[in-house]
């Protein structure tokens, strides 16, 4: 940064000792034009006894800055050389209140004596000041995690744990994990654009959202993240839904009046914030909370930063870099919401815990041992238990539950009827927080049975039902005091601590509100309550299902992306629609309903429903969930691929396999078997989760014929494969790349898929499998006869593994293509792959990119192809093959004639290896291509090959 009199700031005289009054003197002009702030030199230099008060009086006299900075100057100058230095000591000291002094300092070398460090510098400076009450603000706030009762704290340092976090593209394809919080801010880290200002973190409700911008802040507040950051102001969107349409501010009364406000010179410090509004971080929690019925259209863009305006608008203009460009902002939102692109820096998608995280969480809940033992013995004896811990929100819920049941049954700490379901979780945390609410002693325990204790706890599930209904009708998410009131909750029903008060923006200070403690717990006693009420209809029971869509159009509006429809960020052309509205809510409430109108739960039911109103609603209830199944699975589209009749399924159809198995009805999942009617069964990009897997199977396993089933590109992992076994007899075609499957997933398949040996194809690019599952899929190859693809490309595949599939490969008599990009092979690997080649009959398609290979497994290729007759495409892009290797290719090419495609992109070849290929392709009539962009040829060197068509250099 330029200031003006840097080439004279340190011309001091030839042969003169360094002197600090001179120094003053010299730059003068300089520093009455850059110190703004002079109360803060003025409380310094009087703490230390260097001005008396009769000195700070003749200062404030002066009637403008820059003549208070020259009094100053004149005074300090005229004390001596200490006196000088320390003004220069506050200076440094002081970086953020003398931000434009930074160069001129850094440039003259100041370096205080002994005796002026030893004096402690004042901060007075109202930025400086403000910086220090937000990060103790924040550091407050995000100390302790919520929970639901509130006599519960629990130290947001004692559990938290890392969720799986995925750099993905703007198409949602994986670039990488992210390896820690820091990372997410870092923009030299999976940057899509270099002019977007926006990461954009999201992911499925309850995987931990709020829980990672708790953490970022807590991080924040302690100084441990970028410097750079001085300022963080988080929001949560749900509150904006909280202002009236006429309610109007400015951003600085956004900033301070909801967030933080200085205590002293909010003027100074605002523009501060204008001036160097890099160093400010906003954090935007869940932007599909977020709703609003005021009009965007009515009123222009603003880009003036004290221009009033609707906190929407603000909100909007914000994220588009209208106002304080140049500001990191950090938005989460559930699937289904996208914002443009050109104002998208990153996207990162949370996968909630693989089971490495789980087992880290449950180290982290139970530092006991011998409890935490016990807990994960029942995890593991429960598939579907253990895959519902996968998403953080449910996994903390059921250790909570857990956690309970330990310390009121010391001698049998185990869950009573471990839950299959998510409403058999929801149900069990809503009988352990009713039991608390009765008074236990050491000699007489709460014996009350779940259907004594909802009885008991009737009149406070439905008031709470009630509440929790009336915002879902409305899409909120925040109730007043009125709506509060209207449902005639008590005290005590606020209590239980499922509904708890926040007092936020957009509402009085003398106006309380509330608001359920995650919007998954809405749909529970929204669910609830259309089931207990009398007087609920059949239209108000199946009211939510109306939001899969209408007929056709169920799965295109389910993947269909939300756009923000403000004129800054670009017309979407959904205006018509509420853009920031995700559905996922109301299938949740379709979800709980269809569990809580199960079969399982009549009896629990029996005792709050009369048994005439049950029937008819779980007669309503099957009929409309026959009906939109039936339609949605004969609407899905179809394509004809590779002799498969394929189905692309949509995520609404991973809903309604929710649904269906939350009923746990034979009936249900049968008639969706019969229903599929397609011998491929495509679900990539679904948001899947391993406990869709469970409800996958339930479906699958009635069906009578065999399937293909592609599950690329979800979040799987072990838990996932192991719910997926009820339906592996009838697998041909097993998908699972991108899953974050590892050594016991495959472990798991190899087990399964062997017992029935009808496995063609089996894909696993991009997970975590080592030489350990490299075996197991090697023994596959060895035992399914019929295995034609194998997919293993970016595991952690080494030289061991590779040898162990090239084994398994040249036994092979029907695989057909191998991929392995990206794997450790190297040499050895590639060598033990040069042997399976060797006159092998049917491998057709064989990929050893980016796997470290260099001269002796490239030349040990090469001469293994002239006596192969079979191979037709071989990539070995992103290897270190250098012109002995094109030696030795071109040796093969004089031979083989039967290769059509040779990849040698980015590799280490030079002109003379090209000439040799060159030369080589004058006797081959076969090849098609030989591909080697990226290597060591120059463009003018390349010219000379222009003649040969299928040699591409550039």
């Amino acid at each position: 940064m330029e200031t003006p009199g840097h080439s004279e700031m340190n011309a001091l005289p030839s042969g003169l000792l360094y002197s600090h009054t001179q120094l003053l003197k010299s730059n003068r002009e300089l520093l009455v034009t850059h110190i703004r702030n002079t109360q803060c030199l003025l409380d310094n230099l009087l703490q230390h006894d260097y001005f008396s008060a009769e000195d700070v009086e003749i200062v404030g006299a002066c009637p403008t800055q820059p003549d208070k900075v020259r009094k100053i100057l004149d005074l300090v100058q005229s004390k001596g050389e200490e006196v000088s230095e320390f003004l220069l000591h506050v200076l440094q000291q002081l970086a953020d209140a003398y931000v434009d002094l930074r160069p001129w300092l850094s440039e003259i070398g100041f370096s205080p004596s002994e005796l002026i460090q030893s004096k402690a510098v004042v901060n007075t400076d109202p930025v400086s000041r403000y910086i220090q009450k937000l990060r103790h603000q924040l550091g407050r706030d995000s100390k302790f995690i919520l929970c639901y009762s509130k006599k519960e704290e629990v130290l947001l340092e004692d559990t938290y744990t890392d969720t799986i976090m995925e750099l993905v593209s703007f198409s949602n394809e994986s670039l990488g994990n992210l390896g820690s919080l820091a990372c997410l801010l870092d923009h030299s880290t999976g940057v899509l654009n270099e002019h977007g200002e926006t990461i954009f973190v999201f992911g499925d409700a309850g995987v931990g959202k709020s829980m990672l911008l708790q953490r970022l802040q807590s991080l924040w507040a302690a100084g441990q993240l970028d410097p750079e950051l001085k300022f963080c102001f988080h929001f949560r969107c749900r509150m904006f839904s909280c202002f009236k349409d006429s309610d109007s501010l400015s951003l600085q009364d956004l900033l301070f009046k909801h967030c933080c406000f200085p205590e002293q010179d909010p003027e100074e410090v605002f523009a501060f914030l204008l001036r160097f509004p890099h160093t400010a971080l906003f954090t935007f929690d869940g932007l599909d909370e977020l709703h609003s019925d005021f009009d965007l259209s009515r009123v222009p863009d603003t880009a003036s930063p004290w221009e009033s305006a609707h906190p929407v608008v603000l909100l909007a203009n914000l994220l588009s870099g209208m106002l304080l460009k140049g500001a990191t902002k950090l938005l989460t939102a559930r699937p289904g919401i996208e914002i443009p692109r050109q104002l998208l820096q990153k996207k990162v998608l949370l996968r909630g815990f693989s089971p490495s995280h789980l087992r880290a969480y449950t180290r982290r809940m139970f530092p006991d041992r011998a409890v935490q033992g016990r807990l994960v013995d029942q995890l593991e004896a429960s598939p579907s238990l253990c895959s519902l811990c996968a998403v953080p929100l449910f996994c903390w819920i059921i250790c909570r539950c857990f956690q309970h049941f330990h310390s009121i049954f010391d001698s049998s700490p185990e869950m009573p009827r471990c839950p299959v379901t998510l409403t058999d979780v929801f149900l069990l945390v809503v009988e352990v927080h009713l039991n608390r609410t009765h008074p236990t002693s050491l000699v007489q325990r709460n014996t009350q049975s779940q259907t004594e204790t909802f009885r008991a706890g009737r009149g406070a599930l439905r008031s709470l039902g009630q509440v929790a209904h009336w915002g879902m009708e409305k899409n909120l998410f925040v109730f007043g005091q009125e709506e509060v009131q209207a449902s005639e909750i008590q005290e005590a029903d606020l209590q239980l601590g499922f509904l708890r008060a926040v007092s936020e923006l957009g509402l009085g200070e003398d106006q309380q509100s509330y608001e359920f403690f995650h919007v998954t717990l809405q749909a529970f006693f929204t669910a609830f309550f259309l089931v207990v009420d009398d007087k609920v209809g059949t239209p108000e029971l199946l009211r939510f299902f109306q939001e899969w869509g209408p007929p056709g159009d169920a799965a295109a509006v389910s993947c269909s992306p939300r756009f923000l429809p403000f004129q800054c960020l670009g017309d979407s052309g959904l205006a018509e629609e509420d853009p920031f509205r995700n559905k996922d809510h109301f299938q949740f409430t379709n979800l709980f309903l269809c569990g809580l109108l199960s079969k399982a739960r009549q009896k629990l039911l029996s005792h709050l429903v009369p048994a005439g109103a049950l029937r008819r609603k779980r007669k309503a209830l099957w009929a409309h969930l026959f009906a939109s199944l039936r339609t949605h699975l004969k609407n899905l589209p179809r394509v004809q691929s590779g002799g498969f009749n394929q189905v692309q399924a949509m995520p609404t159809f991973v809903w309604m396999l929710r649904c269906i198995y939350e009923t746990q009805s034979e009936k249900v999942g049968q008639l969706a078997a019969k229903g599929i009617c397609a011998n491929y069964l495509k679900l990539t990009y679904c948001n899947a989760y391993s406990a869709d897997c469970s409800a996958l199977s339930f479906v699958l396993h009635h069906f009578r014929k065999q399937l293909a089933l592609d599950l690329d590109n979800n979040n799987l992992n072990d838990y996932g494969v192991r719910e997926l076994q009820p339906c592996f007899s009838c697998l041909t075609v097993v998908r699972l790349s991108v899953n974050q499957i590892t050594d016991s997933g495959v472990k798991v398949l190899y087990e399964e898929l062997t017992k029935y040996k009808i496995l063609t194809y089996l894909g696993l690019y991009n997970n975590q499998i080592t030489d350990v599952g490299a075996r197991y899929i090697a023994r596959m190859l060895d035992e399914c006869k019929n295995l034609s693809h194998l997919k293993l490309g970016k595991n952690k595949i080494t030289s061991e593994g590779g040898k162990c599939h090239a084994l398994a490969v040249k036994n092979s008599k029907s695989i057909f293509e191998i991929g392995m990009w990206g794997n450790e092979i190297g040499d050895e690997g590639a060598k033990a792959f040069a042997e399976a080649l060797r006159d092998h009959p049917s491998l057709t398609n064989l990929s050893l990119a980016f796997n470290g290979i260099s001269t002796e497994g490239g030349k040990s290729l090469a001469q293994a192809l002239q006596q192969n007759a079979s191979l037709r495409i071989f990539w070995l892009t992103k290897n270190e093959l250098d012109d002995e290797v094109a030696e030795s290719l071109a040796e093969m090419l004089k031979v083989n004639q039967t290769l059509k495609h040779l990849w040698l992109i980015q590799n280490r070849i030079t002109a003379r290896g090209v000439s040799r290929l060159a030369d080589a392709l004058q006797r081959n009539t076969g090849i098609m291509e030989i591909c080697l962009n990226g290597n060591l040829i120059n463009p003018e060197e390349a010219k000379g090959f222009e003649d040969e068509k299928r040699l591409v250099c550039f």
